[in-house]
């Protein structure tokens, strides 16, 4: 078990690791670095000149991705999404392919690289969980759903890319991120044995609004990146991002407030109770940095330093609230510790 946890841990680090190098993937504009996937621009190990491409590449590639977004189209249409089908396949400036640069291809790489490591961490895992098929059996099942969740998670990523990074597909990459993340934490809880504990109702409620709170922050959170995409395409002037940025923008400035408040009554609320201080202060520092960072942003025209940190921030939040709930809930500490 003791063996199993680290496993599980080292894997849980390494995924909020690709968390953090997506962020700056989107914050320098690198989604498109590698045009197409698993290969980048045809190779295993990508060019560092346009000199090492052919002259038409943007052509090929176009090509390349336009038959992919049509078997794409396809398959959605077969599941009753006719109309973003047809979006897709009407949207010419998916079909755009952008000049190349080797600095954002190799952040593309190097993204991709990272993830080939999660799938192999994965897979260490799931293999390891086998042995406890017979003591806890959900050990290995859980270790199998989030193996094929990895898996459709790399298939999602490449869609992304073959579709020039289309809104909805971000926001259920991310959304899909949170689930991995969730999954890995409650194989963790599941190796480990600890003493119970007794909390009131009460303070699971609180923190389970804390956490539906933000989850839909960080939807908001999609939602306002997508717009400053477009934002960021049609004005070359960062200081008018912002401005520019519209509802959205003022929903998901608004919302950190609830966030931030209920977190701190939740924080209060656990205040007497020794066990659960550190760990509830730590979440709670964590959400108010994902505030001021994202203030931080707004304040200085969207720097792309602060854009990795608050995702990883929220996204870090988000899973320790997870923790936390494992802990309360099931009357028995759940925590991965440094030290396990």
């Amino acid at each position: 078990m003791h063996a199993f946890r680290k496993l599980v841990f080292s894997t849980l680090i390494a995924v909020y690791f690709l968390i953090l190098v997506g962020g700056i993937v989107r914050s320098t504009g690198s989604g498109m670095g590698c045009p197409d996937w698993p290969k980048c621009f045809g190779s295993w190990v990508p060019p560092t000149s346009v000199g090492e491409l052919p002259p038409d590449y943007k052509q090929i590639y176009s090509d390349y991705r336009d038959q992919k977004n049509k078997r794409f189209a396809k398959y959605l249409s077969t599941l009753g999404f006719t109309d973003t089908a047809e979006a897709i396949l009407a949207d010419e400036s998916i079909k755009e392919e952008a000049d190349f640069n080797p600095i954002k291809t190799w952040i593309e790489y190097v993204n991709r690289l990272v993830g080939v490591t999660i799938g192999l961490l994965i897979i260490a895992v799931t293999a390891a969980s086998l042995k406890f098929g017979k003591k806890k059996k959900i050990i290995p099942v859980l270790s199998m759903i989030t193996l094929l969740l990895v898996v459709f998670q790399g298939w999602i990523g490449s869609v992304v890319v073959s579709t020039n990074l289309t809104p909805w597909t971000i926001t259920l990459h991310m959304l899909l991120a949170l689930l991995i993340v969730c999954l890995l934490i409650y194989l963790g809880s599941l190796a480990q044995d600890s003493k119970p504990v007794s909390y009131p109702q009460g303070l699971t409620v609180w923190l389970i609004a804390s956490m539906a709170l933000l989850l839909v922050q960080i939807i908001f959170g999609t939602q306002v990146r997508e717009a400053l995409d477009r934002v960021a395409t049609a004005v070359a002037d960062r200081s008018l991002w912002v401005s520019q940025l519209g509802f959205d923008f003022i929903i998901h400035r608004s919302f950190s407030w609830i966030v931030l408040i209920v977190s701190a009554v939740f924080l209060f609320k656990s205040r007497q109770y020794e066990s659960l201080k550190g760990f509830t202060a730590t979440v709670f520092l964590l959400i108010l940095g994902t505030f001021l960072s994202g203030a931080g942003m707004a304040w200085f025209s969207v720097p792309a330093v602060l854009q990795p940190v608050h995702l990883l921030l929220a996204t870090l939040s988000f899973g320790l609230q997870f923790q936390l709930l494992l802990w309360i809930n099931k009357r028995r500490s759940v925590v991965l510790t440094l030290t396990a």
